[in-house]
């Protein structure tokens, strides 16, 4: 009898319970590796992690400084996850994000063929910073990708590689020289996450870290493979009835036209959010669950995700923009008057 050398490949869990419980037992361990480099944001980070493993782009808005793309960085290192940073200017073309081909010889049969080179979208968490520098054509380079994992060049289909999820950046403050994302590109992204300053304490611990010669090291926690599997996890989550309905009934409460929709939304809102937002928010709360250990969704998970699931899908009317409404002080009304 011969016995083999080769290791026995690590056990998988049996069962989507123990795929739970060692999902919480990650999250704990990719918040206290992301600590290392990231002081406070606390609750952005947390919704980066549902966003992650419920397969859904993000949206990042915040004035710079505020430690986004190394945020997207140190997870993407936690999580052995390939990394690609788009810087977003007016003169970006399309084949600068998705790639190009280029015409190539052969020397030995003189014999010419197209090539095609990847571009920076060909990576698992591609950081699209300052999306709004560039114009639409170019921000519409992303939609295939974002929607198929996909990209077509020269009449060939490319697929991404897996896990694949977009974060772009958005300056608040600056307007001149941007171009606003079209409705269907922000109908894309799962959230729009409202990124602010640090406290003050937070603020003296940034300075401290960032000055001084302590560059941390990372431990990785899961690898691609497993984060796939796990983004599957979330989809066999069950849902009862009534969080399913109070997904709905937010989502169509948003919509001016919508009978249920309270008198402050038909005074404010031109267009609300359409059935994406539904579908989001329930996925985004099958994450938030198993990332806590449960393997069941409650209306609480709905509640909690539901301005940055909402707020960048609400369309204000000219008189609401000139009285300084805002579409997730909206969202947060709506959680008051819309019950489960």
């Amino acid at each position: 009898m011969t016995l083999s050398l080769t290791p026995s490949p690590p056990v998988e869990p049996t069962s989507d319970l123990d795929a739970v419980a060692e999902l919480a037992d990650a999250h704990r361990a990719i918040l206290t590796e992301i600590e290392k480099k990231i002081i406070g944001q606390r609750k952005v980070v947390d919704q980066l992690l549902v966003a992650l493993f419920a397969r859904g782009h993000t949206l990042f808005v915040g004035v710079p400084g505020l430690a986004k793309t190394l945020l997207i960085s140190t997870l993407a290192e936690t999580l052995n996850l390939t990394f690609q940073r788009i810087q977003f200017t007016p003169d970006l073309m399309p084949s600068d994000i998705t790639g190009t081909e280029v015409l190539e010889e052969d020397h030995t049969t003189g014999r010419r063929v197209f090539r095609f080179i990847k571009g920076p979208v060909f990576a698992n968490l591609v950081l699209a910073d300052e999306i709004n520098r560039t114009p639409p054509k170019t921000q519409a380079a992303l939609l295939q990708s974002m929607q198929e994992f996909k990209v077509t060049a020269g009449g060939q289909t490319h697929d991404l590689p897996l896990p694949f999820l977009v974060f772009a950046t958005q300056n608040p403050i600056e307007q001149e020289g941007t171009y606003p994302l079209p409705e269907a590109q922000l109908d894309r992204f799962m959230f729009q996450v409202d990124v602010d300053y640090p406290s003050e304490s937070e603020e003296e611990e940034i300075v401290r870290q960032q000055t001084s010669d302590h560059r941390p090291e990372l431990q990785r926690v899961l690898s691609p493979q497993r984060v796939l599997q796990l983004q599957e996890l979330v989809r066999r989550v069950p849902v009862a009835d009534h969080v399913v309905k109070y997904a709905v009934a937010l989502a169509r409460a948003t919509r001016p036209t919508s009978p249920t929709a309270p008198a402050f939304v038909r005074e404010a809102v031109s267009w609300g959010a359409g059935p994406r937002a539904s579908q989001f928010l329930i996925l985004a709360a099958k994450a938030r669950a198993i990332l806590d250990g449960r393997f069941a969704v409650a209306t609480e998970d709905v509640a909690a995700l539901a301005r940055p699931t909402l707020q960048h899908r609400l369309i204000l009317n000219y008189r609401a923009e000139a009285e300084g409404q805002r579409a997730g002080e909206i969202v947060d009304k709506l959680l008051t008057a819309v019950t489960p």
